[in-house]
């Protein structure tokens, strides 16, 4: 299914132009165990509805970003760079 996504450098372009990384979530502590860390690379909630992720944008400003789009019909409602990302 082709989309577009709107980059906070770019503009709207075309889903084809980026890649996807995975649905955002936080980071454990440094110190945190092995099965932490595991769910953190291995697990992802993959829910339906709304969720933020992270997308790279390859074919333009090669920049990495946040998404927050609606995994139902794919409209993105907004996107930005990680350090404009407040947590809510």
């Amino acid at each position: 299914m082709s989309f577009q996504l709107n980059c906070p450098n770019c503009g709207k372009r075309a889903v084809s132009e980026f890649t996807f990384k995975s649905e955002f979530q936080d980071r454990p502590a440094p110190d945190a165990d092995f099965k932490e860390w595991g769910d953190f690379v291995f697990l992802r909630e993959n829910k339906k509805g709304k969720q933020t992720e992270w997308w790279f944008h390859r074919s333009g400003c090669q920049s990495w970003f946040l998404v927050e789009r609606d995994t139902t019909n794919n409209t993105d409602h907004q996107s930005f760079l990680f350090k404009d990302f407040k947590k809510k």
